[in-house]
């Protein structure tokens, strides 16, 4: 166990990161033992998104993950069932497995041949018998598997922590939410699957950076992505002056920063007016034939939905803490290599039942928009690499970073409990939020310490009442 540095000096991490003034130390974007703290506090701890279903379809399949710096592997066994093991040979710490993804019999350790089957058992030595002489007990030197795995509509989410809460218990008002991103276009779930493979490289910035910024700062994108929305990289072209999102139609809703205080769960997310979802608007003009796809699926799904209020779940973009950005089409993570490195993957979600000519156009829109090569994520990337080494030296230091947009003005809904609302116009709400689960965290000695319901045997939102519009705050 790492030490807490609940302390530092005459300071502590509180002192770094004041949420009422909505000021932020540089320290905790930049300083190695914070960056250390975290692996433990945070990574050792927390629900983390390993991959997809998808990705191991058949007994045998595999496929590399990442939780934190540790690798693991994802894999289905024998008898169908899906494992998180990590990556190094209980021997002498090899990987066993050497290939981001495929389909295995066993696994075997390049070093000294330690074989380990699908499931994770040890079901080969060397010399078992003339030189450990039958005593060593395999079944006790299997894979490292994780405490507690869950697959959520074909999303396969794992924590180290073995007093981690529940997986849904985690999720609170965003388990809906997470379930939309992994629904096919016409409602089914389960019904998507992954591009292959992810796209991964890596940025000379803190994991904090991208993580805490998507899904919650708009306010960058007139000036960042000013080239990128004059280039008409939508799948309509030049229609409406271009863009680079596809064409929607008009739905009564209202969108806000919306944020779960309590687990630092945060989305751009709306609220709707009336139930059910939006007719179809034609976008992909420069593909032929995929719009029928897509129209065709969206009458079933409103069909399916005619009488129910989509909230949090039909539109929009959210963070799952610590380090898993999505929508319905994409899925970003943020994974630390070191202070100043973050390994950046990106996969897409796509109907695994749609036609091919479907499945193509979309990959070609997302690789225009995302990526190290996409046009959009290029600023964004650029904006990172340039801040984190801008905040190293002993003088930066000296300048905290603001985070005063939308401070205190902010509400609440009964339509959607335990989500605060950010609405009144740009707003880091969304970055507050995830900055106080961090501290709390950092902090915490036991999921007893930050796990709300837990703590206390009830919600620890604010008070609801009335006509379910709070004050700000």
């Amino acid at each position: 166990m790492v030490t807490y540095i609940k302390g530092r000096g005459d300071r502590n991490l509180r002192d770094l990161v004041d949420l009422e003034t909505g000021v932020v130390s540089r320290e905790v974007y930049v300083n190695e033992d914070i960056y250390a703290q975290e692996l433990e506090q945070i990574y050792g701890r927390a629900w983390l998104l390993v991959g997809h279903e998808s990705q191991v379809e058949n007994p045998g399949d595999f496929v590399l993950g990442r939780m934190g710096e540790e690798e693991v592997i994802l894999t289905r066994d024998r008898k169908g069932q899906i494992h998180v093991f990590l990556n190094t040979c209980r021997h002498r710490g090899m990987k066993v497995c050497r290939y981001d993804d495929g389909n295995a019999l066993v696994f075997t350790c390049p070093f000294h041949a330690w074989t380990y089957d699908t499931d994770g058992r040890l079901v080969g030595v060397p010399h078992h018998h003339d030189a450990y002489f039958d005593e060593l007990d395999k079944s006790q030197w299997g894979l490292a598997e994780v405490a507690q795995m869950c697959n959520y509509y074909g999303s396969i989410w794992a924590t180290w922590d073995p007093k981690a809460p529940s997986f849904e218990d985690y999720l609170g008002p965003f388990k809906q939410t997470v379930r939309w991103a992994f629904q096919a276009s016409d409602g089914t779930d389960a019904g998507v699957e992954l591009y292959k493979p992810a796209q991964r490289w890596r940025l000379p910035s803190n994991w904090k950076f991208g993580a805490f910024s998507f899904a919650g700062d708009s306010a960058h994108a007139a000036m960042t992505h000013l080239s990128v929305n004059a280039a008409a990289i939508g799948p309509q072209g030049e229609v409406e002056g271009g863009g680079r999102h596809p064409l929607a139609a008009p739905f009564p809703s209202k969108r806000g920063y919306m944020s779960s205080r309590e687990l630092g769960h945060v989305g751009q997310l709306a609220i709707y007016e009336q139930p059910g979802v939006a007719d179809y608007r034609d976008t992909w003009l420069l593909e032929p034939g995929v719009d029928d796809y897509w129209r065709e699926t969206r009458e079933i799904k409103k069909q399916k939905f005619a009488n129910e209020f989509l909230h949090m779940q039909s539109d929009g973009q959210f963070h799952i803490w610590p380090n898993a950005t999505m929508s319905d089409w994409r899925i970003l993570m943020w994974h630390p290599h070191g202070v100043g490195m973050t390994e950046s993957w990106r996969q897409y979600q796509v109907d695994k039942n749609a036609p091919k000519h479907v499945k193509d156009a979309k990959r070609r829109y997302v690789m225009r928009y995302c990526g190290p090569a996409g046009i959009t994520e290029s600023d964004d990337m650029e904006n990172w690499n340039y801040a984190h080494p801008a905040s190293l030296g002993m003088v930066a230091q000296r300048y905290p970073y603001n985070f005063q947009l939308g401070l205190h003005h902010n509400h609440y809904d009964e339509r959607i409990p335990g989500v605060t609302i950010g609405d009144r116009g740009p707003s880091e709400e969304n970055q507050r939020a995830r900055l106080r689960r961090w501290v709390e965290f950092m902090e915490a000695g036991s999921w007893d310490d930050i796990f709300p319901v837990r703590k206390n045997g009830k919600s620890n939102g604010k008070p609801r009442g009335g006509n379910g519009i709070s004050s700000s705050w």
